[in-house]
């Protein structure tokens, strides 16, 4: 596995923009932070240009304008970043990090049979 980006809380909310809707231009990026964060355009710009500096984004001008596109996907970033978090706070068991969960928190019958699920289709097949 290649080693990603760190990417900040902030410039993660910029990622999941360009995730989503890729290839978008700076205005679209813009736009849509302006409306949900108390983020002046300045600063959006700001972020974006770290993300192209770490890597993490690149872009093509078309004419005047900016079009983005991610070089690391989300499914990669997030899986990393949960690996690190494993890793980091639990030793790597994710048993001790689901006992912790549920110390703290009760799963829905939805959330229950999806994990059921989950643990059944990469369950070793015959038994152990």
């Amino acid at each position: 596995m290649k080693k990603l980006p760190q990417i900040s809380e902030a410039e993660f909310e910029v990622m999941k923009i360009v995730w989503k809707d890729s290839p978008i231009s700076t205005n679209d990026i813009t736009d849509r932070l302006v409306r949900t964060t108390s983020w002046s355009p300045k600063t959006i710009q700001t972020l974006i240009k770290r993300l192209v500096t770490k890597g993490a984004l690149t872009y093509e001008k078309h004419s005047r304008m900016f079009v983005y596109t991610p070089l690391v996907s989300e499914e990669e970033y997030i899986g990393q970043e949960s690996n690190s978090f494993l890793k980091r706070f639990y030793n790597g068991n994710i048993s001790a990090m689901l006992s912790a969960y549920l110390e703290h928190d009760r799963l829905s019958e939805t959330e229950i049979r999806t994990l059921r699920s989950l643990l059944d289709k990469n369950s070793p097949k015959g038994g152990s």
